[in-house]
């Protein structure tokens, strides 16, 4: 079902929460893809501007709106707690989903659409790209912190919202359909990027069979684990909270380590034409195990911990699988601007694949040092 445009039912989803105040306007926020985001402006008793986040979930990409709001506010419940015992500050150390005035997680229109509110917090900046080396370490430090936090949540309990998510054996087995079908009639045009994923078959089961072995534990994961998903505070600079917990789901601490590495510790675009120009920067390879290992502590096992430069070298290869399948199947699911764009996103993705294979054991190295 296609959803209407978020402006028509607005109002009707303002009505659906109570601000404890006069609200005074609700405008468009942020960048996101997904969900439509707006900022609602209200004034509480003593005049003063009090903010929320009101979001208008994708249903059309989270079918299950009931799913993923319960692992939202199971998470979120959770971390609260562990987050008083410890003496932090709750209302910015994680997002608090501000129920309905009847109660629920979420809010549904009149014409399906699914709304969700969390108070604003404030005082925090969300950054596109890493500056500094900094900012890197304290996403490592957030997203270390996080996993250290869940490591006594029951992971199993979660909901998947998209299934089978970061199942690299299932990417490569999607590639494999996509490449017999040829629906598009491009596969003659790229065979060194086919032969490049057909070699590296055996890799994409290396995490998964671990995990249905026993070896790697089930784990609260984000799945998104880009710096913008981090709230920096605006004077310290100090990762403080995780925020956009739709792919909060039962997975592997590695992917989420991983999809950090494959994100920040380059300096390219993601659709860089230049091959030249593309290359795995092992110093803020450095910089994030440090940070997240520091953070995560003694919640990951030892297994885990030596998995960390698989967790990297998967995600990449995954996230290259996942644009060369779009490619060959008419780059319906990546949206693109330009002809061959999903083709350029997954070379990028197999320079860095390679990069790392080459730096295979600077990287247990430096996670042994951690």
């Amino acid at each position: 079902m296609a959803l209407c445009k978020a402006e028509e039912t607005l109002s009707e989803a303002l009505t659906g929460f109570d601000f404890g105040g006069q609200i005074v306007g609700a405008v468009r926020y942020g960048k996101g893809h997904i969900n439509d985001t707006f900022c609602v402006y209200t004034q509480d008793e003593a005049g003063d501007c009090v903010r929320f986040i009101l979001q208008r979930i994708n249903t059309n990409t989270f079918t299950d709106p009931d799913g993923l709001m319960e692992n939202i506010v199971g998470v979120t419940d959770y971390l609260r707690g562990i987050i008083e015992k410890n003496g932090g500050d709750t209302a910015r150390e994680t997002m608090t989903v501000q129920r309905t005035k009847e109660g629920k997680n979420y809010y549904r229109d009149s014409q399906g659409g699914c709304w969700r509110v969390y108070p604003f917090v404030e005082g925090t900046v969300c950054l596109q790209a890493v500056e500094d080396p900094e900012q890197f370490y304290q996403s490592a430090v957030a997203f270390g912190n996080f996993q250290r936090l869940l490591a006594g949540y029951d992971a199993s309990t979660l909901h998947e919202t998209i299934a089978k998510f970061h199942d690299t054996r299932n990417r490569f087995a999607n590639f494999k359909k996509a490449l017999e079908a040829d629906a598009c009639g491009r596969a003659r045009d790229v065979q060194p990027e086919i032969d490049f994923v057909l070699a590296r078959e055996k890799d994409c089961a290396v995490l998964m069979d671990q995990l249905e072995a026993g070896k790697l534990p089930l784990r609260v994961t984000h799945n998104d684990t880009k710096l913008n998903n981090i709230l920096m505070d605006k004077k310290t600079g100090t990762g403080i909270c995780v925020i956009d917990l739709d792919t909060v789901m039962p997975g592997l601490a590695l992917n989420d380590f991983g999809d950090s590495i494959r994100f920040g510790a380059n300096h390219c675009a993601e659709d860089e034409k230049d091959l030249s120009k593309v290359n795995f920067d092992l110093d803020l390879f450095e910089i994030y195990t440090k940070g997240f290992l520091e953070a995560a502590g003694d919640a990951l096992t030892a297994a885990e911990k030596e998995n960390l430069p698989w967790g990297a070298k998967l995600m990449t290869l995954e996230c290259g699988i996942r644009f060369l399948t779009d490619y060959l199947e008419g780059d319906h699911y990546f949206r693109v601007h330009r002809e061959g764009q999903n083709l350029d996103r997954c070379r990028t993705q197999f320079k860095l694949v390679s990069d790392m294979e080459a730096n295979w054991d600077k990287m247990s190295a430096i996670v042994a040092k951690y």
